[in-house]
């Protein structure tokens, strides 16, 4: 199969409709925005290093052509990237459904060798379902995330605060520009030479230092000035944290961002790239041994910062989960938390997540008029407020314009409604996608990250985003995705596409769906014993008096036999 093409992949704007129907218009220009923010659209690659939009450029075509052909009474089965099926189902059902990734039993070996036969495609988290939205969907979520960290450590400031990290990938390149819009220092290290050029010509860093050493004197001298400054370095952050320890640097913020969700994608410590290429070319066992190596050499590294004083969480990259496979032991492996468990969750009490609208039309002066909106209907939501203001006037437009916000449960519910009847009046020219990371507060199970240390302890439990997913087609969501393995072998989450079109249809939908969607969630963490979790899920939290019925508590006592 074909799997590199040149061709330049944008996504449509404006009124015109090539679909028989704004839902299917809207998920294909949601295709082709994802493309058009892609790492390396040419091999349909979003981001991460292998997350795909479609299994090869053949299923891309057919993909296209079936939405195009699409009757607002059918759907389309997406099975890991390629169309597979489309049969008549009804209006009120999704126009696509897709299951990505799944694989019983799944390790790297066994997946990449299932690829190579065309029999399925890396789906990441929104590059298969095609929510991605460019570089803001994981900025906020790092912005967040230093907040919380701010929060709990450094008195709610960051200013005159170092952060060092790694990784200026798709994912990656949030890091630097996340901590100087808290008005800190960073230290980025990555291997790639031409990422660091293209991220510094972006405005995601400021300045490449010569050396780690220069970049820790310049890091130092802009601390004590209490001056915001980004700085990045070129080299493997397998070395560079290692030097760093022997330096006695102690930075206050220690993670990275490398790839090791797939041992295949990072390039082993002492390896050039072209090495690394010929090496997984001629002997990919050996590779996979190197690259687990020095994933363990991070691990170790990383728990004497801790040590040392720094704070250091993981940033769902699966290093800690992978040096497990790699042969280190749990215990030592996860000697240092996620941020997830450690900082994150309490916002999914809430029903609080990277919750996200894009607008088709393309028009920017849409994305405007929703700002505000969210700044009306929130005024006394600080992080909303906080969010919005701030990152409406750093952050770039890319692709479709678009914004990420971590609305709660029952204010996606209100702003999904009043976004509708903005398209139903005109004020806002086209239709909006709700979607969300799958990285969301019901839609995910992922006992190595995710869901680690659940109060239950039902770290492993997978029902969860399957109820989620199920839930959603019920609530008539316009796209649902199933998928496993973004965390290789013991992961599963869900992704989810709900339009305003400005119909009444419309909000028959997003009534429902806005409302399980992340309601799941808060009965997720209520049911696992969470307290504030439960009082949301009463009608009794802070961001909504919406209430859901609970028929049972879980309880870790129960009756198993009643003659």
């Amino acid at each position: 199969m074909t799997q590199q093409k040149a061709k330049q992949i944008t996504a449509a704007r404006g009124s015109t409709l090539r679909c028989k129907g704004w839902k299917q218009e809207t998920i294909l220009r949601m295709l082709e925005n994802n493309l058009e923010n892609a790492e390396d659209a040419s091999r349909l690659t979003v981001y991460g290093g292998i997350g795909k939009a479609a299994r090869n450029w053949e299923s891309y075509d057919a993909i296209v052509e079936s939405l195009k052909s699409l009757e607002n009474d059918e759907t389309l089965a997406i099975q890991s990237g390629m169309p597979v099926a489309i049969f008549k189902t009804h209006r009120l059902a999704p126009r696509v459904v897709m299951a990505n990734s799944n694989v019983i039993k799944a390790d790297w070996p066994k997946f990449y060798d299932l690829s190579a036969q065309n029999l399925t495609a890396f789906a990441s988290y929104t590059a298969g379902p095609w929510q991605y939205i460019g570089s803001q969907g994981v900025i906020e979520g790092t912005f967040e995330t230093l907040a919380l960290v701010a929060d709990r450590h450094f008195d709610s400031e960051l200013k005159g605060r170092i952060f060092f990290t790694a990784g200026l990938g798709g994912m990656g390149r949030s890091q630097p520009l996340a901590m100087s819009m808290h008005g800190g220092v960073s230290v980025t290290v990555e291997i790639r030479q031409q990422s660091i050029v293209d991220r510094l010509a972006a405005g995601y860093a400021d300045v490449q230092a010569a050396s780690l050493e220069d970049a820790i004197e310049m890091a130092e001298s802009a601390k004590r000035e209490g001056r915001a400054l980004s700085i990045v370095v070129l080299g493997n952050m397998v070395d560079a944290l290692e030097q760093a320890l022997d330096y006695g640097w102690r930075p206050d913020i220690v993670t990275e961002m490398c790839p090791c969700h797939d041992p295949f994608a990072l390039i082993p410590s002492g390896l050039t790239l072209e090495e690394a290429a010929a090496l997984l070319e001629t002997d990919r066992d050996a590779y996979m041994a190197a690259s687990r190596q020095s994933m363990i050499r991070i691990v170790r590294a990383m728990t004497r910062f801790q040590k040392a004083g720094s704070v250091v969480f993981e940033y769902g990259t699966f290093v800690r989960k992978e040096a497990v496979d790699a042969g280190m032991s749990k215990e030592a492996a996860f000697a240092y938390p996620g941020c997830i468990a450690e900082y994150v969750r309490p916002l999914f009490f809430l029903g609080r997540g990277p919750f996200r609208w894009t607008c088709v039309s393309g028009e920017v002066s849409d994305q405007r008029r929703l700002d505000d909106l969210a700044l009306e209907m929130f005024k006394d939501d600080s992080l909303v407020t906080r969010w919005i203001t701030t990152s409406r006037h750093r952050l770039p437009v890319e692709g479709l314009p678009a914004r990420i916000c971590f609305l709660g449960f029952g204010q996606r519910r209100a702003f999904g409604l009043a976004v509708n009847a903005l398209v139903r009046s005109g004020e806002l020219a086209g239709p909006v996608a709700f979607s969300r990371d799958n990285l969301d507060t019901g839609s995910i199970a992922n006992p190595a990250f995710e869901t680690e240390n659940m109060l239950d302890g039902s770290d492993a439990i997978s029902d969860w985003p399957y109820l989620n997913a199920l839930l959603n087609v019920s609530a008539m969501a316009d796209l649902v995705a199933i998928q496993s393995n973004g965390t290789m072998g013991i992961s599963a989450h869900t992704g989810v596409t709900m339009i305003a079109d400005g119909s009444e249809e419309a909000d028959l939908r997003l009534d429902a769906c806005l409302t399980t969607d992340s309601g799941i969630g808060v009965v997720r963490h209520a049911q696992a014993g969470y307290p504030m979790a439960k009082t949301v899920s009463k009608g009794d939290g802070p961001l909504t008096d919406n209430a859901i019925q609970i028929p049972l508590w879980w309880s870790p006592q129960a009756t198993q036999y009643r003659g």
